[in-house]
C-alpha cells in the first residue's frame, strides 16, 4: 500500500519527531510513504481568523499536491477537521467547478493517523512496546469534529508493557483552540487548569493525544508546574518497539 504523508506545518516546525515516528510506524507496517516537500499549511489559522482568500490558497495547494495520492495520512485531528469541515465552504465560495470536483474526489482518501491504521489498514496491534503509565487526552477536533471514537483506545490497549489510565472528564477541552488561547487568555488558562488537574490525578508518566497543539498547551503547563508527567504524540508510542528500547540502553 502506498500513502502520502502530510506532516502539517505545526509538526514540521515544532515537533519533527512526530513525523519521524509516523514514518517508522507505517513503514514497519508495510506502507510505502512519499513526502511532498512543497507542502505547507492546511490554512486553518488563516480561515479561523477571517483570511478566507489566504486559506483558500492553501486548500488549493493541498488539492493539487495530493490529487493523485492513494491515501493521505495526517497526524493531526485539527488539520483533518479543517480539510473536512472548512474546505467545502472555501471551494463553494472561491473555487471553480474543476477544483471542486478534484477536492470531492480526494476527500475520501484523507485520513487522520488512527483512522488510517484501523479503517484503511485494518490493524489495532501495531507491534508497539512502551512500558509506561499513560493517559489519553481527547482533543476537541478529534472528539467532536472527526468523531474518532474509540480508535485511539483500541490502538493503545494493544501496546505491550503500557498501563493505560482513564482520564476523568475526557470530553473537556484543554483550552488551547489556536488563537483562542491568545484572544481569550483568561478563559483558556482556566480551562487548562481544570484539564491539568485531571491529568495529574492519573499519576501518569505520559499524557498522549492525536494532536500536538493540545499537547503543546498541556506540556507548557506541566513544565511550569515542574510536574513529572510529560506529553507525547500517539504516533511516538505506536512507533516504539522493544528493540528500540534495547538500543537506548547503555
Amino acid at each position: 500500500m502506498q500513502a502520502s504523508l502530510f506532516i502539517t506545518c505545526y509538526n514540521d516546525t515544532l515537533f519533527p519527531e512526530t513525523g519521524q515516528a509516523v514514518v517508522r510506524l507505517l513503514e514497519r507496517l508495510g506502507v510505502a510513504l512519499d513526502f511532498h516537500p512543497k507542502q505547507t499549511c492546511c490554512g486553518q489559522m488563516h480561515a479561523n481568523t477571517g483570511f478566507r482568500a489566504e486559506a483558500f490558497a492553501q486548500a488549493t495547494r493541498f488539492v493539487r499536491l495530493y490529487q493523485d495520492a492513494q491515501s493521505v495520512v495526517i497526524p493531526s485531528t485539527s488539520c483533518v477537521a479543517m480539510i473536512r469541515d472548512q474546505y467545502p465552504g472555501l471551494m463553494r465560495e472561491l473555487g471553480n467547478e474543476s477544483l471542486r470536483k478534484d477536492f470531492e474526489s480526494l476527500l475520501p482518501r484523507v485520513y487522520e493517523l488512527s483512522e488510517f491504521l484501523i479503517d484503511k489498514l485494518g490493524v489495532e496491534d501495531v507491534g508497539a512496546y512502551f512500558p509506561h503509565r499513560v493517559t489519553y487526552h481527547a482533543s476537541c477536533h478529534g472528539l467532536r469534529g472527526l468523531h474518532v471514537g474509540d480508535r485511539p483506545f483500541r490502538l493503545l490497549r494493544e501496546v505491550r508493557g503500557m498501563e493505560l489510565v482513564p482520564l476523568e472528564n475526557l470530553d473537556r477541552c484543554c483550552g488551547f483552540g489556536g488563537t483562542f488561547s491568545i484572544k481569550n487568555a483568561e478563559v483558556s488558562s482556566a480551562m487548562l487548569s481544570e484539564k491539568l488537574h485531571d491529568v495529574l490525578s492519573t499519576r501518569a508518566e505520559f499524557c498522549t493525544a492525536l494532536d500536538n497543539s493540545c499537547l503543546m498547551h498541556l506540556g507548557g503547563a506541566l513544565h511550569r508546574e515542574f510536574a513529572p508527567t510529560r506529553t507525547i504524540h500517539i504516533a511516538q508510542i505506536l512507533a516504539s518497539t522493544e528493540s528500540d528500547r534495547e538500543e537506548e540502553l547503555p
